[in-house]
């Protein structure tokens, strides 16, 4: 597919206006001059797979797009192509899991939350089987429009008993949470992120731990609970905000479930400071309702307000055009603050 999305340039003087054609399956999510670094996803497998035989790797057709083609090239006997049938998928991944087998299945976030919902429910987290389930283009990482677009992946696993959800915002993530995952017993999806997947979280001295929010820098005036590729949108709108006076707090949630809520509760109790979560996700069944509700519980009611994608089919176009237009690029974010302090 070559989807296009045009937009106009304003014209200088009574120049006609000149029409840009953008891709829309721009995958890039590094700023201009970000260190990135390729495939993390599929050379952390490798690292682990080096040490664990009992690894497998499966996708349904789409092993370069999620960089499982670079385990199939080390370990092409322990990987499986599976065909466009993602039920197949996870139910072969069930039945390696049977036999002892770890399996790595990989496929779209969309594919995997909707086409293979009831497989994954009742072959998999029913069972408590070992499976790692993860999944490239999730939230608004592609321009394909809603075919492509998992803006509720989060939520449809939420709901799903002994299934843990883990969202990497950058490689560092990433390449820790892959061990980390596979020590962990049970099923587990992952948000992918492939390609050249940019490095944030390393200038933070970050080491993902299953289960743990992360303090990355404080801040008195505004608390980013954020998760994914949001943690790198709200490290850039906190750099903007020291500019206008504005001191904000960034806790980085890559365990949406289990969820620390002891961390936030903790964070989310210190008086004056406006509390914002961030996800790329809906603003229905994600992180933002799950920290309302634990907060809720607790009884802790600071000023509270949410970024996320809004309650709709998306749609197509350029990552860039469609950060800005549903409020998750750093622009936007650091504008957003502005409005609510």
């Amino acid at each position: 597919m070559t989807a296009k999305t045009q937009t106009s340039q304003a014209p200088a003087g009574n120049a006609p206006a000149k029409r840009l054609t953008t891709s829309a399956m721009i995958a890039s999510l590094a700023a201009e001059g970000q260190a990135t670094v390729s495939a993390p996803f599929g050379h952390a497998l490798n690292a682990l797979a080096a040490e664990r035989p009992d690894i497998v790797g499966l996708t349904a057709d789409l092993a370069k797009y999620t960089d499982l083609h670079v385990f199939a090239e080390a370990y092409p006997d322990r990987f499986y192509q599976m065909g466009m049938a993602e039920q197949l998928l996870m139910s072969a991944a069930a039945g390696l899991a049977r036999e002892g087998f770890m399996p790595f299945a990989t496929t779209y976030a969309v594919f995997a939350s909707r086409r293979a919902y009831d497989f994954i429910c009742m072959a998999i987290a029913e069972e408590k089987l070992d499976v790692k389930i993860c999944c490239a283009l999730p939230g608004l990482t592609t321009g394909y429009g809603p075919s492509h677009q998992a803006t509720d992946d989060v939520a449809i696993f939420r709901a799903m008993p002994n299934m843990a959800i883990v969202d990497p915002c950058d490689a560092r993530d990433v390449e820790t949470a892959v061990p980390a995952i596979a020590a962990h017993k049970g099923p587990v999806y992952m948000r992918l992120l492939r390609g050249k997947v940019p490095m944030v979280l390393d200038e933070y001295g970050y080491e993902f731990e299953f289960g743990k929010a992360k303090l990355l820098h404080g801040g008195d005036d505004v608390l980013f609970i954020s998760t994914g590729i949001l943690t790198m949108r709200v490290l850039e709108a906190a750099k903007m905000l020291r500019a206008d006076k504005i001191d904000a707090a960034v806790l980085h949630v890559a365990t949406i479930k289990p969820l620390d809520l002891d961390t936030i509760v903790r964070e989310a109790r210190r008086p004056g400071r406006l509390v914002v979560v961030a996800e790329n996700h809906s603003i229905i069944g994600g992180l933002g309702e799950a920290v309302a509700t634990g907060l809720l519980r607790a009884g802790v009611a600071p000023a509270f307000r949410q970024i996320g994608l809004p309650d709709k089919f998306l749609d197509a176009g350029a990552l860039p055009t469609l950060h800005d237009r549903y409020g998750i690029s750093a622009n936007a974010i650091a504008e957003a603050i502005k409005r609510w302090i």
